[in-house]
C-alpha cells in the first residue's frame, strides 16, 4: 500500500514537499527554511562569539597565573629568576652603601681620636698637635667609611658572594611563597604593604671576610635581621590575595582557555573567521598586558621614598621578577600574530591566493624534479597525495600540541616549531607532488 501523498518523500531524515505543492505553498515552504536557517545560523554566531570572548578575556589572566604557579612551584624556576639581583649594579650597590653605613656606624670614631690624643698628650707632644688630634672625628669617619666600603664592596661583588645568594635562595624557595602569602622569611618578603629585600642572610658572608679588616668585631656586622624596604603600597595586600587565588588557579586556566577558544572557533559559521578573531582578541590583550606591566613598573617606582637611596634597585628588582613574565607575554603574541596570518593565507584574498599560487607551484616543481632524478616516494607519496587536508591538519596539530607541552616555551622556540612545522609540510608536499608527476 502507497504511503499518503502528504507525507511526502524523505531524504536524510527530513521532510520534503510533495509535488503537490502548488507555488504559493512552495514558496511559504522555502521561506520557513531560509528563516530556521538564518536563526540557526545567528544561535551559532551568538554562542561562537560568547565563548571566544571568554577565551580571550581569560587569556591575560592565564598568562599570570601560569607565571605565579611557575615561580611558586617551580624551585630551579625561582632560582633562575631571583639569581641575577645578586649581579646587579644597582642593587650591589645598595647593599654596599647600606652594609657601609651600617659598619661605619658601630665604630667609635670619637673614641678612637680621644686615644689617639691621650697617647700623644702623654709623649708631651706639643697642645696644638693634640687638640688636631681630638678634632680629626669627621676625617677619620670619611677615612674608614672608604675604606669599609672598599672591602665590602670586594666581597658583595665577588663571585663567592653572588654563589652564597644562589646557595640561599635554593634552599630557601618558600621567599616566593612569602611574596604572595606575606609569611615566613626569606631573599624576598611582603610584610602588611610592604616589600622588603632581605639582604642579611647573604651579607653573613661579610663576617667571615671582612674581621680584621675593619674596626669593629664579628658582632657589630649587620646580621641576619636588616631588611631593606624597597616599595610600600597601600593595596599590595589585595594584590597578593588575588595573585594566591591565580597560584591555585594557575595549571588549570590555559586548558580553559585553549578548550573555550576552541568550541568557539567549532561552533562558529565561518572556522576561518573566528581563528582570525581569537587571534587577533588575544593578541590585543597581550599588548594590554605589556602596557599595564610598564604602567606597574611605574607605580612601584613611584612608591619608592627617594630618601631611600633605593629605587634604581626598585627597579632592578622589578625588572628581573617580571621578565619571565615579559617572556611569556612576548611569546603568546608572536603565537597569536602567527595564527592571524595562517588564517588569513588560507582565505580568499588577493595576497593570500598568490601566496598559496606560488607555493604550490614551487612544491609542483621540486615533485617534478624529484620524480624525474627516479626518487618516487610509491604507495606513501599516494597516501600523502590524497590525504592532504588530513597531513596539514596532523602536522599544525603537533606543532600546536608541542608548543602547549613545552614546559616553558619563548618566542624562539615558537619561531622553531613554527618554520619545523612549515618544513615538514614542504617535504610532504614535495613528496605528494612527485606521486602525482608518476600518474601524468
Amino acid at each position: 500500500m502507497d504511503p499518503p501523498a502528504a507525507s511526502g518523500p524523505q531524504e536524510h531524515g527530513r521532510h520534503r514537499p510533495s509535488h503537490s505543492l502548488d507555488h504559493a505553498e512552495r514558496a511559504e515552504y522555502e521561506r520557513l527554511r531560509r528563516t530556521l536557517s538564518v536563526r540557526h545560523r545567528r544561535l551559532r554566531l551568538w554562542g561562537a562569539s560568547l565563548l571566544l570572548v571568554l577565551a580571550v578575556v581569560m587569556a591575560p589572566i592565564s598568562v599570570v597565573a601560569t607565571w605565579v604557579n611557575s615561580e611558586v612551584t617551580d624551585t630551579a624556576r625561582y632560582q633562575q629568576t631571583v639569581s641575577p639581583l645578586a649581579r646587579d649594579p644597582a642593587v650591589q650597590d645598595l647593599i654596599i652603601d647600606r652594609a657601609t653605613d651600617g659598619l661605619v656606624h658601630k665604630i667609635d670614631v670619637h673614641k678612637i681620636t680621644d686615644t689617639l690624643a691621650d697617647t700623644l698628650a702623654d709623649h708631651d707632644t706639643p697642645r696644638f698637635l693634640v687638640d688636631a688630634a681630638r678634632s680629626l672625628d669627621e676625617e677619620l669617619k670619611g677615612g674608614l667609611k672608604t675604606g669599609v666600603r672598599y672591602a665590602v664592596a670586594k666581597v658583595v661583588t665577588s663571585d663567592a658572594f653572588a654563589k652564597a645568594w644562589d646557595s640561599i635562595n635554593r634552599g630557601a624557595h618558600t621567599a616566593a611563597t612569602n611574596v604572595l602569602t606575606g609569611e615566613g622569611g626569606g631573599a624576598l618578603e611582603v610584610k602588611g604593604d610592604t616589600i622588603r629585600l632581605n639582604v642579611g642572610a647573604v651579607i653573613e658572608e661579610l663576617q667571615e671576610q671582612l674581621i680584621g679588616v675593619t674596626l669593629v668585631g664579628a658582632e657589630d656586622i649587620p646580621g641576619a635581621d636588616k631588611s631593606i624596604v624597597l616599595a610600600h603600597n597601600d593595596h599590595l595586600s589585595e594584590a597578593r590575595d588575588a595573585a594566591r587565588w591565580l597560584g591555585v588557579l594557575g595549571p588549570w586556566l590555559p586548558v580553559a582557555v585553549v578548550v573555550l577558544a576552541g568550541l568557539g572557533i567549532w561552533a562558529a559559521p565561518s572556522h576561518r573567521v573566528a581563528l582570525m578573531a581569537a587571534g587577533i582578541g588575544v593578541g590585543v590583550m597581550m599588548c594590554g598586558l605589556l602596557i599595564g606591566l610598564a604602567v606597574m613598573r611605574q607605580i612601584c617606582l613611584d612608591a619608592v621614598s627617594p630618601a631611600a637611596r633605593s629605587q634604581e634597585a626598585a627597579a632592578a628588582l622589578y625588572d628581573t621578577l617580571v621578565r619571565f613574565l615579559r617572556q611569556t607575554i612576548l611569546t603568546v603574541l608572536l603565537a597569536a600574530l602567527l595564527t592571524v596570518a595562517a588564517g588569513y593565507l588560507y582565505g580568499h584574498g588577493r595576497g593570500a591566493t598568490a601566496v598559496r599560487t606560488a607555493a604550490a607551484r614551487y612544491t609542483r616543481t621540486a615533485g617534478h624534479a624529484l620524480a624525474r632524478k627516479g626518487l618516487k616516494p610509491g604507495a606513501a607519496g599516494e597516501w600523502l597525495r590524497r590525504h592532504r587536508p588530513l597531513t596539514t591538519g596532523v602536522v599544525i596539530g603537533a606543532g600546536i600540541l608541542t608548543l602547549f607541552l613545552w614546559n616553558y616555551p619563548t618566542p624562539t622556540s615558537v619561531v622553531l616549531v613554527f618554520l619545523l612545522v612549515v618544513v615538514v609540510l614542504t617535504i610532504l608536499g614535495v613528496l605528494a607532488a612527485a606521486d602525482g608527476a608518476e600518474q601524468h
